[in-house]
């Protein structure tokens, strides 16, 4: 099989299991570690097609292109996954069936389904990602708080859908929002007007942001169906705009 999964991980002992499991199909795995201090390590060596690699982390970039270029990864495709995405047996055959087909397109979009401690939300939100790609048509540069994928020549679909499904503890998701949206205010407030999407004009221009984003996933979305959990991936996702309001007053103090 012409593909290699390429995975960063730091910490990653309440997602990792579930994600290799359903990664079985693969014949080599890439992990690309931050310094994990849990059963991380432990968790991965027990599956029989992992490759460990460690590496000092400095930022994500980094991390991504170290995984594709220094890990002897020579198969032609790279299925590049978080430590929190599932892939269900039928994304897994429409990857294998896409990937023997020789096709014309260089990378591929998956889209997902967002999930809460396994329970599906017909109210989440989460971006597309070119996960799917042609290793020697492939570069990651840095996009605010995380890395932008650059992929020369056509992009296309796939149909299926994997999960996203993050159960790390509330206190590890605060400290990675805030993170988060410290290098997102530095990226909005430098960018030109005219490179931001209408989302990232509405942030900088109005301070209501997370009113409006918590109405929007209990109402537009109807988050309400969702019971518990709809409530709370609408108090998590207008947290995480309340902080990158924050951080956005502190950096515009700065001038």
């Amino acid at each position: 099989m012409n593909i290699t999964g390429l995975i960063l991980t730091y910490n990653e002992e309440a997602n990792l299991s579930r994600t290799l499991a359903k990664l079985t199909w693969l014949p080599r795995v890439v992990i690309v570690d931050s310094g994990s201090d849990d059963g991380t390590k432990e968790i991965a060596k027990g599956f029989a097609n992992i490759s460990w690699y460690e590496r000092e982390f400095d930022n994500h970039t980094n991390q991504w292109n170290y995984g594709l270029q220094d890990t002897e990864i020579n198969t032609e495709w790279v299925l590049a996954l978080d430590a929190d995405y599932q892939i269900s047996e039928e994304l897994a055959s429409e990857i294998q069936q896409v990937i023997s087909q020789n096709p014309s397109e260089n990378a591929f979009w998956m889209k997902f389904d967002y999930a809460i401690d396994g329970v599906t939300l017909k109210s989440g939100i989460y971006p597309p990602v070119r996960a799917l790609y042609r290793k020697n048509f492939a570069k990651y540069t840095d996009d605010g708080h995380t890395q932008k994928l650059q992929i020369t020549g056509e992009t296309g679909d796939l149909k299926q859908k994997a999960i996203h499904d993050d159960r790390k503890s509330m206190k590890r998701w605060l400290t990675s929002q805030w993170n988060y949206a410290s290098l997102e205010a530095g990226k909005l407030l430098a960018s030109s007007k005219s490179t931001l999407s209408r989302q990232d004009k509405i942030r900088i221009r109005s301070k209501i942001t997370p009113i409006i984003v918590f109405f929007y996933c209990i109402l537009i979305r109807s988050g309400w169906k969702d019971g518990l959990k709809g409530w709370q991936y609408a108090w998590q996702r207008m947290i995480a705009e309340v902080l990158l309001q924050y951080r956005l007053s502190q950096e515009r103090s700065k001038n």
